[in-house]
């Protein structure tokens, strides 16, 4: 009706207006006139006739709430049109409507992570109650691209694009598009095996092969054949491309072509022994000798980053006006959404007229290698090392070491420095030590990673055999064999292999096995509240915490010893028959001689004390 009463007023000529209102019809055409333009005011969405203007999607409208589109959304439309993946978007939208999976690959910053799951949007695969996942595998990055996604598709984040992380949900009943880190989808198959609710599956930084995304791939590999609605998407950079694009046979292969600019690769002589140091006389060469341009450093974790922004801050004060201004910007995986927001943000201006330009310095994990995009960097520091949690099987022990970086890691990096102008990457090793020391490939997570956990949510999903699973890189035999001892040990596992009543209970945790297990059985030990808290510290983040101050240090090791200690003595009334830790006072004032004992060496060492 409205439309055709638009229509109906936009023909009226002036020459027949006076027989119009002649008419005894003209009062009601006039009280609808006057209606429309009080709906147009208002705002409210109007159906669009089939000569107004249309966007990429072909629609006048937002079609994900129905409401005309903001001028903000058509500044943000050009600037993705620019992107490289766009010019793949028809391609890749018929190889969706043809395939059931779809391998997209291309290098970081080509738009991948933002508009991929936008097309699948856009060609209307999120209808019928049915939604879109697209998995990161870190939190930081699920909340910084959904945030970023809501924007260009003129929508409030949390309702129709949202993301849940572990630790934090921001999505409702109007979700259709939703970013999850890869350990949250995981644990939604543990409770709905089909993954019903999801018409499109997105796995985006697949080939960073997180233990996680390896355990999905195998588990939508054999649920595409039970579900022959659903589709799968899998995002990865240029070099595993074809890996994942013989796993999934058959499907098809869509490449973005970027636009890069040159990058000067300049080695250091000798290896450096001190990367934070040697980073640190890096950034203040730059900014004394190389023309403008933002800093981008890779370090191996949190405690470096703050290290070296604590030192380059006093550095850089000495140096006085011989430079203009400088922000540094930490970036890890702990940062919150606001802090995220800073990570975006242009660098400071002069702060003198005709002064010299200011700089961004971003120190940051290898997050920034490929999940995050941050625009205007042009050169890089490399140190060459990272992080890597790896599992010893003989000692049952699990470590995060500083190991070297794999060349294709190398290259990611490389590539930040190219993205906005010619940039230049200062690697802090020799030529030789990249050729000969670096390796060739990313060794998978499941490789090097304690099984226990895997053997636990993958018996929960039905799947009791990983030897004939169909992991894309198996792990060893020896591996699996030492994680289903260690079930066995912890009576997760019955005679034949399955699930026990209290294996079921430990998969309904997020946690290693042992951790599970010590929370179930803590009710008969009269413990939970000393456990949960233990469990708790052991599981968190510390890094967040400013332990750099000596009171939170001692209050750190007040309440751990004060919780170890309830715990033991709990433990030791349990054995005496006793209720009550109160009923036992002589075992507490035999352990309260020895409380400066009792802080667990992992305590200390997670606690930095």
């Amino acid at each position: 009706f409205f439309t055709f009463l638009l229509s109906s007023i936009l023909d009226l000529r002036l020459s027949s207006c006076s027989r119009v209102v002649a008419d005894g019809s003209s009062h009601l055409l006039l009280s609808a006139s006057l209606l429309l333009l009080l709906l147009l005011d208002t705002g409210l969405p109007l159906m669009s006739t089939s000569k107004g203007k249309r966007d990429a999607a072909g629609l006048a409208t937002n079609p994900a709430t129905g409401f005309p589109y903001s001028k903000r959304y058509h500044k943000l439309l050009e600037k993705r049109k620019a992107l490289p993946v766009w010019a793949q978007r028809d391609r890749f939208l018929d190889a969706l409507s043809k395939h059931q999976t779809v391998v997209v690959s291309g290098i970081p910053g080509t738009g991948k992570s933002t508009q991929i799951p936008q097309f699948v949007f856009e060609a209307r695969y999120a209808c019928d109650g049915k939604q879109i996942a697209c998995t990161q595998p870190r939190r930081v990055v699920a909340m910084s691209i959904s945030s970023r996604v809501a924007e260009e598709m003129d929508v409030k984040l949390g309702e129709e694009v949202g993301y849940s992380v572990r630790f934090g949900n921001c999505s409702g009943p109007k979700t259709v598009l939703k970013y999850v880190t890869d350990g949250i989808l995981l644990r939604e198959a543990v409770s709905d095996k089909f993954l019903e609710r999801y018409r499109v599956i997105i796995l985006d930084e697949a080939h960073l092969r997180t233990l996680a995304t390896d355990i999905l791939l195998g588990f939508l590999r054999l649920l595409l054949k039970i579900r022959t609605d659903l589709k799968v998407v899998v995002l990865s950079n240029n070099f595993e491309a074809k890996t994942f694009r013989d796993y999934f046979k058959p499907t098809q292969l869509v490449k973005v072509q970027p636009v890069l600019h040159t990058a000067e690769l300049v080695y250091a002589p000798e290896p450096v022994q001190d990367h934070v140091e040697a980073s640190i006389e890096k950034i203040v060469q730059i900014l004394s000798s190389e023309p403008s341009g933002d800093i981008l450093v890779f370090l191996t974790g949190v405690e470096e980053i703050n290290n070296c922004s604590w030192r380059l801050k006093k550095v850089i004060s000495d140096l006085g006006d011989q430079i203009g201004p400088v922000k540094i910007v930490p970036v890890h995986s702990t940062l919150s959404l606001e802090m995220q927001k800073k990570i975006f943000k242009a660098a400071p201006p002069p702060s003198r007229k005709a002064g010299p330009l200011g700089r961004k310095i971003v120190l940051s994990t290898d997050i920034a290698e490929s999940s995050l995009v941050i625009d205007g960097i042009v050169y890089v520091i490399d140190p060459g090392f990272s992080k890597q949690k790896v599992y010893n099987p003989w000692l049952n022990v699990e470590s995060l070491l500083i190991l070297p970086i794999s060349k294709p890691t190398a290259f990611r990096r490389a590539l930040c420095a190219r993205r906005s102008q010619p940039g230049k990457c200062f690697r802090l090793y020799s030529e030789k030590f990249f050729s000969e020391s670096l390796p060739p490939q990313v060794s998978p997570e499941i490789l090097r990673a304690n099984l226990a956990s895997t053997i636990l949510v993958l018996n929960k999903l039905g799947i009791s055999d990983l030897f004939q699973f169909g992991f894309m890189d198996p792990p060893a035999a020896e591996a699996v064999t030492r994680g289903i001892e260690m079930l066995n040990n912890l009576d997760a596992l019955d005679a034949d292999g399955n699930l026990s009543k209290l294996g079921e209970l430990m998969c309904e945790f997020p946690l290693d096995p042992q951790m599970s297990k010590m929370i179930v059985s803590s009710p008969n030990f009269h413990c939970s509240n000393e456990i949960l808290s233990i469990a708790a510290m052991l599981s968190g983040d510390l890094n967040s915490q400013k332990r750099e101050k000596e009171k939170s240090r001692v209050l750190l090791h007040r309440w751990v010893e004060d919780t170890v200690l309830r715990t033991q003595c709990a433990l030791i009334c349990r054995s005496c028959g006793l209720q009550q830790v109160s009923h036992c006072h002589w075992h507490i004032g035999r352990l309260l001689s020895k409380s400066a004992t009792l802080l667990p060496a992992a305590c200390r060492k997670s606690s930095s004390c």
